[in-house]
């Protein structure tokens, strides 16, 4: 966890403003990300001041970390999250993507069948790897010529 340096304990709790110049992330990325992930949910005090708990300045440090330095887009990012164990920290009753239908699962959790997508054959691998090395080469002569 980073070291804000402040005076205060670790276990103290933190402004947006203090975590996002520890952090450099300005306050409003911070908020949005808050909306995009529910694993992030600090306490809001009255007049909607936010404070942050330490396992929220955490989350924030691993949302960073996988959005800005590793390349994952904010739903990959909380895949990765969420796969990782981060699902026991989830603060919000109800995820708002159950019973979505692009979540791949229905209202009662039960994985939904591909709506119009029939069903191809595989082909084994050698044979789209000959089709592969077949087309790089096509695209060879292309860019040849």
């Amino acid at each position: 966890m980073i070291d804000f340096n402040d005076g205060k304990d670790r276990s103290a709790f933190r402004t947006i403003g203090e975590v996002s110049e520890a952090l450099g992330i300005k306050p409003h990325v911070l908020r949005y990300w808050e909306q995009q992930f529910s694993l992030l949910k600090p306490l809001k005090r009255s007049g909607g001041r936010r404070h942050y708990r330490p396992s929220d300045v955490e989350m924030v440090e691993k949302i960073n970390r996988l959005v800005n330095e590793e390349g994952y887009t904010l739903k990959g990012a909380e895949a990765v999250l969420r796969s990782a164990g981060g699902g026991e920290h989830d603060r919000r009753k109800s995820d708002r993507r159950v019973g979505d239908r692009r979540s791949g699962e229905s209202p009662q959790g039960e994985p939904q069948a591909a709506a119009s997508a029939p069903s191809a054959p595989v082909a084994a691998p050698q044979e789209t790897i000959a089709k592969l090395k077949q087309i790089r080469a096509r695209l060879a002569k292309a860019v040849e010529a």
